[in-house]
């Protein structure tokens, strides 16, 4: 269980043991719209205190894990799941696939991920890329709505290797992302 889970976890215990408490204090010594105050300020602080603890530095999600923040790790993922795909893909029809609808069903990209392009923070681009000699390959970008140093902008190729950038829009000259 990774660490951001675990927080989760103990402060759902923590959140229900204080309605709990609360509960019992209201119902026991007061009585009324008194009790009644008394419960909305502690579910008031039951339910602040917990997202205050899990805001803060993003926590990555394995070792070596190169995102910056929750869009990036989930910008990140959804173009290894499309990477994946196209190499499997590959594998079985000797050829990449021309857009994303042809790619769903391939691996783990389904119809729902090809069927939208906005993918939380950030919008997916796929393209064929007819530039390389055997005029077969694709071109996969994910471009933030707002770049900062959370939202670096990804790109990659069929072969694999994820590039951000986070001062303009990523390509192949780009940095690889570890």
């Amino acid at each position: 269980m990774n660490r951001g889970r675990m927080r989760r976890y103990y402060a759902g215990i923590l959140a229900v043991g204080m309605m709990g408490t609360g509960l019992a204090l209201a119902q026991g010594q007061m009585s009324g719209q008194a009790s009644a105050q008394m419960l909305a300020q502690t579910l008031a602080q039951t339910t602040a205190q917990p997202s205050s603890q899990l805001s803060g530095t993003y926590q990555p999600k394995f070792p070596g894990d190169p995102a910056r923040s929750e869009s990036e790790a989930q910008a990140l993922g959804y173009m290894r799941v499309v990477l994946r795909a196209e190499r499997e893909y590959k594998k079985r029809h000797s050829k990449y696939t021309e857009s994303l609808p042809a790619l769903a069903g391939t691996g783990t990209f389904t119809k729902r991920m090809a069927h939208s392009t906005e993918r939380g923070d950030y919008t997916a681009s796929f393209r064929p890329n007819h530039d390389r000699p055997n005029h077969d390959g694709f071109v996969l970008t994910m471009t933030p709505k707002q770049m900062d140093s959370e939202h670096r902008s990804f790109y990659a190729e069929e072969d694999g290797v994820i590039h951000g950038d986070d001062q303009k829009a990523a390509d192949l000259d780009s940095p690889k992302v570890k």
